[in-house]
């Protein structure tokens, strides 16, 4: 039986996440699988992947091909190093301590870098943030402006307005007069 280690997927539409399975390669794809290594979480930045790493690698030394996906996620996780490591230890080019120290410093060395990583996108969010809310800010301070201006136009113009009301009192008085002697004009065409 030619058992595949690959992805089976879950998840809703749009948001996917994987199972890193040891299948039967005549199964199909969600079907049935023979043991759960571990699972692969695309959707986060950066991946979330947990790996069983002894059991990648008892099933890549029992002669599982893995996909190219499940390749690149093995190799992420030392699963293939790990595997190489174990040759090395069989052949006696290395003892089982010197692959055990060069497998630890391998992942110190790339936990590391995961870390470094997750600090620059932090920073790099966070940067984004401030310009967005500076941004902002230079939008609101340009309304208040805009605001101001305009209800000092208003001013003038209410002041400007009660002053020729106030200066011309004889003009407005004769419109008036005006306006009382054309309606009764027309009162007294009506009848």
């Amino acid at each position: 039986m030619p058992v595949k280690l690959r992805l089976q997927r879950h998840g809703k539409k749009g948001k996917p996440f994987f199972w890193i399975v040891a299948a039967d390669a005549r199964s199909k794809r969600d079907g049935k699988f023979l043991d759960k290594l571990g699972i692969y979480n695309p959707n986060t930045n950066p991946a979330t992947i947990e790996l069983d790493v002894d059991g990648a690698v008892k099933w890549l030394e029992n002669g599982a091909q893995p996909t190219d996906t499940a390749r690149a996620i093995l190799s992420y996780k030392g699963a293939l190093l790990k595997k190489h490591l174990a040759g090395g230890v069989k052949k006696g080019a290395l003892t089982e301590e010197e692959a055990e120290k060069k497998f630890e410093a391998w992942l110190e060395e790339k936990e590391a870098k995961i870390a470094a990583k997750k600090d620059n996108l932090s920073k790099e969010e966070q940067e984004a943030r401030k310009k967005a809310l500076d941004a902002e800010k230079e939008v609101n301070a340009k309304r208040e402006a805009e605001a101001k201006e305009a209800d000092a136009a208003v001013a003038a113009e209410a002041e400007g307005a009660a002053v020729t009301e106030e200066g011309e009192p004889e003009a407005n008085a004769e419109k008036e007069v005006d306006q009382e002697t054309a309606e009764e004009a027309k009162t007294e065409k009506k009848d």
